[in-house]
């Protein structure tokens, strides 16, 4: 009487351990981005370490320390724009600009709370909703080197 060997293998695959595996990924990066909150405007500015300086020719909006406004000032001798006829100023530099870069360049002083910065934005936002998207100004809000 002969004894027959079976010498198969086992071609199956359990993926259950790989399922195991990959929930619990899921649960990790789920709880750990949940956890990790952006603060959306927690600025320290104006500091930078890039060494390249934007030389186009854009719309620029200052706010100084006295929260004046300018728009586009030539020389010592700009006058102040008060916050309510900030969108009509800006309506005339835009009418004005003719870069393709579209582009708001904000230089705010360093004095200057964030509140204030945010609300020039706003007004940014409400002038961007005349304009189609592929036509709508960005804000860059300038920095000084280190």
């Amino acid at each position: 009487m002969a004894i027959k060997m079976q010498n198969k293998i086992d071609t199956t695959f359990s993926a259950t351990s790989m399922s195991d595996l990959v929930f619990l990924l899921l649960i990790f990066f789920m709880l750990t981005s949940t956890m990790v909150s952006p603060n959306a405007i927690n600025l320290v500015l104006p500091k930078s370490t890039a060494d390249k300086q934007l030389v186009t020719k854009d719309v620029e909006v200052y706010i100084n320390e006295d929260l004046l406004y300018f728009v586009n000032p030539q020389g010592s001798n700009a006058q102040p724009i008060p916050y309510e006829e900030l969108l009509p100023a800006l309506q005339n530099a835009i009418l004005q600009d003719n870069s393709d870069n579209h582009s708001i360049i904000l230089r705010a002083d360093k004095s200057v709370p964030v509140e204030n910065v945010v609300a020039l934005m706003d007004v940014l936002n409400e002038l961007n909703e005349g304009f189609p998207e592929e036509q709508r100004y960005k804000m860059v809000l300038a920095t000084e080197a280190k």
